[in-house]
């Protein structure tokens, strides 16, 4: 039992996932595996955005095929053990397991990385292969042919976090040269590999732009179907999640509905929507809704691939954070980037790290929690200009709907006119509706604002639904080149009123007032009322 070769880490790691009580079976991926690992030399890289899943299903793997320890105790219970290939395969493979976003805290230059884990390659099979003639100069490679002739033994590689190399800030671009390099030497047309898994966020193709690594087959989400549900949460692995999530709180505060605002939403290729599973896990397991995406403020990031071209992302943005969808061309090697330039490159990259899901040549805001991200965003940066300042205005905004204050409201609606720039197409009530989102940005803080819902005789625009119970209700009803009072008559003739009513019989959840908002735009004149 080596460092890489033949370890028991990922038996170890995995069985921790096993145990643990919102545990998803996807043993399944491992029938897909078995028979590229049965017919040798076979390369496969699956690309994911972070928290999706990436490193548990590396693990999964390494402890499934590894001889390095039984792990019958966690698969005989799963779904892989009713399979053909299962007695087969499990715990039959040397496997080379390397996760190469580890690195000893002391290690300051790409030289000293690299040279550590060729070292631990090589010392790893001088003792797992104590009768095989090592030469001390030659390369790592050398040394697993050098085992493959002797013995006829070849190897399975599961390497995890491939890229983290190019996030360590001591990588230069040579470095990263040398370890596609390293890489293609170690795998590339080599008789020991019976199967290389590789995982990463970003795409291998802009990398590798020549020959060094494309005997892997990609498959990313936004645009390859194959391994698609083993990563993320499909919409059956919630309900079964709930399920269990109810039967083990005593006192449950998340909602099922609630799981799917604010952690649904990412498509795979498919057309498969699925959940973020990290969310969903610390959801249930705090028994609180709440953004888990990072520890740190992930509008940062998003500020971060906007930068440098804010002035065509901008009024995209507006329109994503009102929860329309804006037409782009992902190209998922954009990612790589450094210098993110075109609005393309800009949204690719978005794309790739998760901050935006990509459907059908379209790209949106998946869900809640990225959503309030991209609304922290709008407030706090003033490089967006006269968005940030509608957003600014927002808490204004909210207290004088409560009050009824009118002159004030429409003072703010019309502030989007006072501006060098045109915000948006005015003319459009698409895009009207996203300055109405700007506007009342702060309310998400005490609200769920839906667009369009249904409600009694058809759809109301907007619904404030407030999460404190007691707090006032909002039915807002925009109509262009119309009065605001015949706004407030159809939300009355078409008792959008019932959305916050309880079922037949039951009593109403919400107890506060509701408010009634008409909010009419006269296209000739450009203003509120």
């Amino acid at each position: 039992m080596g460092f890489y070769l033949d370890s028991d880490s990922a038996y170890a790691l995995y069985k921790s996932e096993v145990q643990k009580p919102y545990f998803v079976d996807k043993t399944s991926l491992l029938e897909e595996l078995c028979p590229l690992a049965e017919q040798g030399k076979n390369y496969i890289c699956i690309t994911r955005p972070r928290r999706f899943g990436k490193t548990v299903m590396a693990n999964m793997i390494g402890a499934f095929f590894c001889m390095g320890a039984d792990s019958a105790d966690i698969f005989d219970n799963l779904d892989i053990s009713r399979t053909n290939e299962y007695k087969m395969h499990r715990n039959r493979h040397h496997v080379v397991y390397m996760d190469f976003s580890r690195t000893d805290g002391e290690i300051d230059t790409y030289d000293a990385y690299i040279d550590s884990v060729k070292r631990k390659l090589k010392m790893d099979l001088r003792e797992a292969y104590p009768e095989v003639p090592f030469q001390d100069r030659e390369s790592a490679a050398d040394d697993f042919e050098r085992v493959r002739l002797k013995t006829g033994d070849k190897f399975l590689f599961v390497l995890d976090e491939w890229d983290a190399v190019f996030h360590m800030s001591f990588v230069t671009e040579e470095n990263q040269k040398s370890y596609l390099l390293f890489l293609k030497d170690l795998l590339k047309d080599r008789a020991y590999v019976s199967l290389a898994y590789m995982t990463g966020i970003l795409p291998i193709s802009k990398y590798s732009g020549g020959s060094e690594l494309n005997m892997f087959a990609e498959y990313n989400m936004a645009t390859m179907e194959r391994y698609s549900s083993y990563f993320g949460f499909t919409e059956k692995e919630v309900d079964m999640l709930y399920g269990r999530y109810l039967e083990n709180c005593r006192n449950p505060k998340v909602t099922r509905e609630g799981l799917r605002l604010w952690y649904d939403g990412y498509c795979t290729a498919s057309g498969e929507k699925i959940y973020n599973p990290r969310s969903v896990v610390f959801a249930l397991l705090n028994n609180q809704l709440y953004n888990y995406w990072t520890t740190s403020g992930p509008y940062d990031e998003i500020f971060y691939y906007i930068q440098n071209n804010i002035a065509d992302v901008k009024e995209d943005l507006a329109l994503m954070v009102s929860g329309e969808a804006v037409p782009a061309e992902v190209h998922e090697y954009a990612a790589t980037s450094m210098d993110l330039r075109t609005r393309d490159e800009i949204f690719s990259a978005m794309v790739v790290y998760g901050l935006l899901t990509y459907e059908d040549g379209m790209v949106s805001i998946p869900n809640k929690e990225l959503m309030d991200n991209f609304g922290v965003l709008l407030k706090k940066e003033e490089a967006l200009g006269y968005m940030h300042r509608l957003a600014k205005a927002s808490g204004r905004m909210m207290r004088a709907t409560k009050c009824g204050d009118v002159k004030t409201m429409a003072e703010i609606l019309s502030y989007a006119h006072d501006t060098e720039t045109p915000i948006l197409n005015y003319n459009n009530e698409v895009e009207l509706s996203a300055i109405v989102n700007l506007v009342y940005l702060s309310a998400r803080d005490q609200y769920r604002v839906v667009r369009e819902d249904k409600a009694g005789i058809g759809y109301v625009d907007f619904i404030f639904y407030p999460n404190n119970p007691s707090d006032d209700g909002i039915i807002l009803e925009l109509k262009v080149d119309y009065t605001p009072e015949a706004a407030i008559k159809q939300i009355k003739e078409r008792k959008y009123l019932l959305r916050f009513q309880g079922k037949l019989g039951e009593p109403s959840y919400y107890t506060g007032r509701i408010l009634a908002v008409g909010i009419g735009y006269d296209k000739g004149t450009k203003t509120h009322a």
